[in-house]
Parts: C-alpha cells; structure tokens; sequence
C-alpha cells in the first residue's frame, strides 16, 4: 500500500517548525500535521503571505495550532533571532523541516556576502539547525529533514571560491551546489548526531518533479532563459502536486520506521508514492561532506553542538 497523509501519526503534544511554511511543499506540511495535532510554527519570509497560508488553513481547520514567525534564511542575524524566539517560547521542538529554497535565481548576494542560493538554501538551514539544536534535543526523538532536490547530481561540494559569488556565476550550477549541499548536510548530521548519542536523528527528502511556486518565481525572474519556462511547463504538466511532492518529506518526519540518515524520495524519481531510497554513496563521501561541513562552520562562524 503507497504511504499517504492518512498514514501520518497522531502529532499531538509535537512542535514542528518549518521554513517557507507560507507556500508549495511547506504549506502541504504545515497543514497536514496541523490536521494530526501538532503545533506548527509557520516560518515565512513575507508576513503578508504567511498570514494569508495561516488563514487558508483556518478556514480549512479552525482549531489548527499556527504560530506565524518571521524568517530571512539570507540573513544569518535574522536566523538567529528567530531561533532565540523559538527557544524563548517552546521548551522542545521535535520535528525541523529545512524546507525554504530559491531556484536559479539571478546572479546575488546575501546580506552575509555569499552567493544567494547557497547563502539561504544552505548555509541559512545550516546555521538554524544548530541554532535550535538544544530545544530539538529536549524533545523525545527529534527529527531534522531537510529537503534536496534531483539537482543535487549536477552539483559539487562547496569549496570557499564556490560559496562566493563568481564573476562566471550560472543560476543552475549554483542551485545543484545548493542542494548538494543540503543533501550533504543532512547525511554528515547524522553521522555527527549518532557519534555524539544524541536522541536527534537527521534525514533527507527530495519532493520529486513538483508544481510548486518554485519554478514560477524561476521563470518570472527571467535569469534562466527558456530553461526557467520550460521547468514551469514541465511542472504545470508532468509534475505531481505540491501535497504529492511533500509526502517524502512527511514521510521522513513522522512515519516512525523512518531513520537516522536515511532518504526519502517519489518512487519513480519525479513523481510517485512516497518510499525510502538507497544512499547515494558517491555524493556523500564522507570527505567530501565533512569539507563541506568545515567551510560551512568557518564561513558562518558556527560550531556545532551536539549530544548534551
């Protein structure tokens, strides 16, 4: 039987927190375990829309527990702010979804001076994850996903010339960086959260081929060329929906065979039922994620804290 929404757990007494919570895959999930019980702490770069989402679940589920915050993964002072919030109101937090992510954008910067995509898909999750680390560590069994993508495989690991904006900067070169980077974050997580013996397990999804408002911001900001188009038409029409393209990443949060470093994806690659899919041994190398982990603490000026 293919794993659905009906399969989620009752999530009541739960915390869940996930960023980009206003659109696309973060709102399928924050209204799903809205619908299981949990208390969902909406992270959204853009009030106004994040609070048009939480009315939009309201209506749908008035006794849903939201809580709208404010969240600029392309500023690791606001990242920080908004994890001292957190811990300030909640006393555990037990499900982090590292789900907000930009697509081919045009050649930028963060306001921290690194290249935009990697900035805030990456480096932006790495530095809250740690951030949150002590209240994820005072729930029972916490669970990070963070979420990659199929160009991943186009990617290559961060070095300090490629977390920078470069004068020969591609917008998809530096989106699969990007999500390599996640995918490698989250896999180098749990080997760390397992060698400290910390109760938080670390997992990866990938939403497949989704019709999301990704591939629409892509295509309206021009800097792709046709590609940015064809990607929209070829979501619009071949991809899954965007509850489809979340049902990894619920999977990976809540099904409670679901484990530490493991890897959730459609069954069919771009699109299908929700399963868990072998290691990807050549991109999780584990010199290559621990590289990826040294530039990422040096160049935010972030050390982990694990197992306490």
């Amino acid at each position: 039987m293919a794993w659905t929404v009906k399969d989620i757990p009752d999530q009541s007494g739960k915390t869940a927190v996930i960023t980009g919570a206003n659109s696309g895959l973060g709102y399928e999930a924050s209204r799903e375990l809205a619908r299981k019980g949990a208390k969902v702490v909406m992270a959204v770069r853009d009030a106004e829309k994040g609070q048009a989402a939480v009315d939009r679940i309201r209506a749908e589920l008035p006794t849903a527990d939201l809580e709208l915050r404010g969240l600029d993964l392309g500023s690791l002072d606001s990242v920080r702010s908004f994890a001292a919030g957190v811990m300030q109101e909640h006393e555990h937090v037990d499900i982090l979804l590292n789900n907000a992510g930009l697509m081919a954008t045009p050649a930028g910067q963060t306001k921290d001076g690194f290249e935009t995509q990697v900035g805030t898909n990456h480096l932006g999750h790495f530095v809250l994850t740690q951030e949150l680390m002590p209240v994820l560590e005072a729930a029972d069994a916490a669970r990070v996903v963070t979420v990659t993508s199929g160009a991943r495989l186009q990617g290559h690991t961060l070095t300090e010339t490629r977390i920078k904006l470069a004068d020969d900067y591609d917008p998809w070169r530096a989106y699969g960086d990007s999500k390599l980077a996640n995918y490698q974050f989250a896999i180098e997580l749990a080997r760390r959260l397992e060698a400290a013996g910390s109760s938080v397990s670390s997992l990866v999804a990938h939403p497949g081929l989704s019709h999301t408002n990704l591939q629409v911001a892509t295509a309206a900001a021009g800097g792709t060329g046709i590609s940015g188009g064809f990607w929209k038409v070829m979501a619009r029409y071949v991809g899954m929906s965007a509850l489809g393209g979340a049902l990894p990443v619920l999977r990976a949060a809540t099904d409670p065979e679901a484990a530490n470093g493991e890897f959730y994806g459609p069954r069919w690659n771009v699109r299908g039922a929700p399963v868990k899919l072998g290691p990807d041994e050549k991109r999780s190398a584990k010199e290559d994620t621990a590289r990826m982990w040294d530039i990422s603490e040096s160049r935010t000026g972030t050390v982990f804290s694990l197992g306490n």
